[in-house]
């Protein structure tokens, strides 16, 4: 027994710590030096992708699943989405959305999907699994679905132009890559107009067009006319093709008066027969209410009930329509339900200040 045992233990315990911190600062070292000696494996393929992140959403877009299915499970494990985020983006409830995630998981282990770095001839197979993933990750930080979240993320806004740019590097004659590019960049250089600084969102009609950043506007007009040349030697445009088209005449406008939305009406024409969902018909009756008038754009949405009632912006072009109607009522009522629905800080602002305005 020491004579004085506190002291012994104390003593004891202080060289123990400092022999420990010694060990680890080394260990890093020791390890790479073990690496050198001992590791003869050549290094794994990168494949044709260099960018970690873009290289693991490739791997996970994998064909044998279906493209929803794909792109929800990809948005969760690589995306950084949660199951809320998700579940708003596809009109589902969050519960369907988790057994979803969940199936596509039992799927790749009961099949034996083989978790593979694709190769340069797989990208053409997969690509448009990771554009559905990329243009819902833009669309969730251009303006954030839930209610504890920035109105913008330009972080996920920023990293998805990032990956379609990367994309477009490795197939630059994929005319819906450089589409959604293109629709990106033109959404993009709206961004800083898009919320007040009250934290409000700002409506089109109301935005500040010279804050609206000009070299990103023409950079996305330049590819909307490569993509039209095509179109016109007989390339058929896809979704994201018209969809920036329809951006680059919001960008050429002066104003909101000076808008073609004849141009605009003719182009969701052409998506609609591509891409007949509610969602694309909604937007459709915004340009038919500002080109035949608001009643005859009344009737298109109110055809949508069944399909968008749980969908926050279904309401609230429901509540414009009926308010420029001068049908206040119902109007208020539309606005409620809309903001309700909506998870957005600044959509929800828009849309109070907008139904307390109603007489």
């Amino acid at each position: 027994m020491p004579p004085n045992p506190g002291a012994w233990l104390t003593t004891t315990a202080n060289h123990k710590a400092i022999d420990r911190i010694r060990r680890e600062n080394k260990r890093d070292d020791k390890h790479k030096e073990a690496q050198v000696v001992l590791d003869d494996d050549p290094p794994e393929p990168l494949g044709a992708i260099d960018d970690d992140r873009l290289r693991l959403i490739f791997t996970c877009c994998h064909p044998a699943l279906a493209m929803e299915t794909r792109a929800a499970l990809t948005l969760r494990m690589v995306g950084g989405l949660t199951v809320p985020e998700i579940s708003r983006a596809f009109l589902v409830t969050e519960s369907a959305m988790g057994r979803r995630i969940t199936r596509a998981k039992d799927k790749i282990k009961a099949a034996r999907i083989p978790y593979r770095v694709p190769s340069a001839d797989d990208l053409p197979a997969r690509v448009s699994g990771v554009l559905a993933v990329l243009f819902l990750v833009f669309n969730e930080g251009y303006l954030t679905t839930g209610a504890d979240a920035d109105p913008v993320r330009d972080d996920l806004t920023a990293e998805a132009i990032r990956l379609t740019r990367l994309i477009r590097d490795l197939l630059p004659d994929d005319g819906e890559v450089a589409g959604l590019l293109a629709l990106m960049l033109l959404t993009e250089a709206r961004r800083t107009a898009r919320v007040s600084a009250s934290g409000e969102l700002v409506a089109l009609d109301e935005q500040d067009r010279g804050a609206w950043d000009a070299a990103l506007i023409a950079e996305g007009h330049r590819l909307v006319r490569e993509r039209l040349a095509a179109a016109a030697a007989g390339v058929a445009p896809g979704r994201y093709q018209i969809l920036a088209a329809i951006n680059a005449v919001h960008t050429s406008a002066r104003d909101m008066r000076d808008t073609d939305w004849s141009q605009i009406l003719a182009l969701y024409d052409q998506l609609a027969r591509i891409d007949p969902s509610p969602i694309i018909a909604l937007n459709r009756a915004v340009a038919v209410a500002e080109f035949e008038g608001p009643e005859v754009a009344l009737a298109t949405v109110d055809r949508l009930e069944d399909k968008l009632a749980g969908y926050h912006a279904y309401h609230a072009t429901r509540a414009d329509l009926l308010r420029r109607l001068g049908r206040s009522e119902q109007s208020r009522a539309a606005y409620d339900k809309a903001i309700d629905l909506a998870g957005n800080t600044a959509e929800t602002a828009y849309l109070t200040r907008r139904r307390d305005q109603l007489r």
